[in-house]
């Protein structure tokens, strides 16, 4: 059983839950930007949550497939056509043998995910099939699909799970326009000015267009560093410090102007200040904007994003019940 790709779309990736351990050596954790958006996908057609899945952003494939298969369309809404006629999305959806998936209009967000029963069976690198295009590692070759390329699925797994035809309606995510954020600040929330500090957790933001799967750019009213000395290696711009390690999800303000918040392919280390870290449990929400979104930072402690992770799971478990 295979996919064949008609069309890639603007740029289609296979992805899974991810490449963990390898971060220290400067290989980032990848994998699909909502895992809760992928994860219904691959519950609907009767995968294990690690099954692999194609990550679609902004304008979505074509694809054909070569036998009959059971698929299924999550994440940002979008219109999905199977040979040109409408078809359900959150759903779990029959094809034959060749039949054409395709899709229309984004109507919010900027990722959905195709999961297909059996998963996408390209090799494991490092103990993952997403792919990392910067490095050329993972996927199908390494980088993002293209017309001809014909993936290869794998059998679908029996488990004891129950057929779920549809995600319930209180298990959808949401897209909104206007988003809150939760972070913890440091470690050099300190170099920023009273101002800039609260620039930063009171002002609202606004996604650019300049966004991908490394990182996303806010604009917004800036958030000012303190003019210190600089330590020896450290840039001449107050927003640069001496090289240490990026957690995923750090924001950093070059120049204190624009907000980058660090998403799943980014680099491991630098020299810029991280000024506060997105939780891990708000980090899908960014694969659930569209440029022009508005957003607002939110400081929390370590306890409220202890729960919020603990709510996040919670979730999760409910989609595998």
């Amino acid at each position: 059983m295979s996919l064949e790709v008609l069309s890639p779309g603007l740029a289609t990736t296979v992805q899974d839950r991810g490449r963990f351990g390898y971060y220290r050596f400067g290989i980032p954790q990848g994998g699909a930007m909502d895992q809760y958006a992928a994860a219904l996908g691959n519950r609907l057609v009767g995968n294990t949550a690690d099954a692999a899945v194609l990550e679609c952003t902004y304008l979505g494939p074509q694809l054909k497939t070569t036998a009959r298969a059971v698929i299924a369309v999550t994440g940002a809404p979008v219109d999905v056509l199977v040979n040109g006629e409408p078809a359900l999305q959150h759903a779990r959806l029959v094809l034959e043998a060749g039949d054409e998936l395709s899709f229309g209009m984004l109507r919010g967000g900027s990722k959905f995910f195709v999961s297909i029963a059996g998963g996408i069976d390209v090799p494991r690198v490092l103990g993952s099939r997403s792919t990392y295009p910067i490095g050329k590692l993972g996927g199908f070759e390494g980088r993002a699909l293209q017309a001809g390329d014909v993936l290869p699925v794998g059998e679908p797994t029996p488990h004891e799970l129950p057929v779920l035809e549809s995600v319930p309606e209180d298990l959808l995510p949401s897209y909104d326009r206007e988003v809150t954020v939760r972070i913890m600040l440091g470690l050099y929330d300190h170099k920023l000015t009273d101002e800039g500090l609260a620039n930063l957790t009171e002002a609202e933001w606004t996604l650019t267009p300049v966004a991908d799967r490394m990182g996303l750019r806010f604009d917004g009213p800036g958030a000012e560093w303190k003019r210190e000395e600089q330590p020896f290696g450290a840039g001449q711009d107050p927003s640069n410090i001496t090289d240490a390690g990026y957690a995923v999800g750090s924001i950093q303000i070059p120049g204190g102007t624009q907000p980058i918040v660090l998403h799943c392919d980014a680099v491991s280390g630098g020299g810029y200040a991280q000024a506060a870290t997105v939780i891990s449990a708000d980090m899908d929400l960014f694969a659930r904007m569209a440029p022009g979104a508005k957003v607002r930072f939110v400081a929390v402690t370590m306890d409220e994003a202890l729960a919020a992770r603990s709510e996040r799971n919670a979730r999760f478990a409910r989609v595998w019940n």
